[in-house]
């Protein structure tokens, strides 16, 4: 008997344990997060700005899948321990033998090439601050779709606070439209605005419907990245092939790639594979508050990089959108905690499971 009650103690110290690096891993890849949301978004701005040759956007879309591809493909094959041939078969059953499985993801990926594409429109064409608070719309559309379409609940408080996030981002962006930033005579106010509000709508959409249609699947994240991108491969390179396949016939697919655009791309295919681990341990929405957080560190580093001017009006949105971080993280009920496995996909292309982590504390043998 006393045997039984010390491995029962043992059992209920392990998963507290577990529970807890859950809880250190959460706030690390958050964080790891709003450096590469706002890194990016820089360094994108950056690249389509300079003067001379610009880099084909299509195929830096298409090269990003790709690599995305590679890397799940060989996290795979480190799971099978280096048996290729077990990872064909593997692969093989998953994404051909069960065929409608994988038929399932066309709609999601088709949504994600747009918005891949549409981002990089809008960061063309707008202020890199600009543009990072516009694209906070997509925590709101994400919400109201997962509301509609899911029948998820939210509280008062999470209500709340997604109403704080709105008013924060609205008063940075009226800062950043009196900083009296003027765009280069190839840029598009318009084209960039209309560009980041779709890519907006289609993100909450995409992200509540991919995860309606999966939601209780038992494939593994990186199954579904192979399998979203074989979609955005294909998808990115008929864009390619349409838009631009004159350019590429003229001067060649990597044509203006320099060492930055090849570090964009890194990056924006290592932001796709860090959502996964985002979302696994926190949730949709709390990963979109860690990118509008990423929206005060792209600002301040604007200041050294784009003359960008910090007032009074911009630190009180900065705090609304801060206090909106910390309302909504708050422990929820228990009521909310027996939340079911699920899949959920979220907007940069990226398949993320998350499961339930609360600690059944229940003593086994009773």
């Amino acid at each position: 008997m006393a045997d039984g009650k010390h491995l029962v103690a043992e059992d209920r110290t392990t998963r507290l344990r577990h529970v807890g690096m859950n809880h250190k891993l959460k706030y690390i890849s958050l964080a790891v997060l709003v450096v590469q949301n706002a890194s990016l978004i820089l360094s994108i701005h950056y690249v389509r700005t300079l003067p001379g040759e610009r880099f084909l956007a299509t195929s830096a879309v298409v090269m990003a899948e790709v690599l995305k591809v590679l890397a799940c493909l060989l996290i795979i094959l480190l799971q099978k321990r280096f048996n290729v041939k077990e990872m064909a078969l593997f692969l093989v059953d998953a994404i051909f033998i069960q065929y409608r499985d994988t038929l399932k993801l066309a709609v999601p990926s088709l949504i994600y090439t747009l918005q891949n594409n549409l981002q990089y429109i809008a960061i063309s064409n707008l202020p890199a601050a600009t543009f990072q608070v516009t694209y906070q719309l997509k925590i709101l559309t994400t919400a109201l779709f997962s509301v509609l379409m899911l029948k998820k609940t939210l509280s008062k408080v999470q209500w709340f606070s997604l109403l704080l996030l709105f008013v924060g981002v609205a008063i940075v962006q009226v800062q950043q439209g009196s900083s009296k930033e003027t765009n280069r005579a190839d840029q598009n106010y318009a084209a960039g605005l209309t560009a980041v509000i779709v890519s907006c709508l289609s993100s909450g959409f995409a992200g509540v419907y991919f995860e309606k249609i999966l939601k209780g699947s038992s494939a593994s994240v990186w199954v579904r990245n192979v399998q979203l991108g074989i979609f955005g491969t294909t998808l990115g390179a008929l864009a390619l092939y349409l838009n631009d396949g004159a350019a590429v016939a003229r001067s060649g697919f990597f044509s203006g790639y320099t060492y930055m655009v090849w570090g964009v791309i890194l990056n924006q295919a290592f932001g796709g594979l860090l959502v996964a681990v985002v979302v696994k341990y926190a949730d949709n929405i709390l990963k979109g508050f860690a990118t509008s957080f990423s929206i005060i560190i792209s600002t301040v580093m604007s200041i050294y990089l784009f003359a960008f001017r910090v007032d009074g009006l911009f630190a009180a949105g900065a705090g609304l959108v801060i206090a909106a971080v910390y309302m909504y993280s708050l422990p929820k009920s228990s009521a909310n905690l027996n939340s079911s496995p699920s899949t959920s996909r979220t907007e940069d292309g990226a398949v993320a499971e998350t499961f339930q982590t609360k600690c059944d504390t229940k003593e086994k043998g009773s």
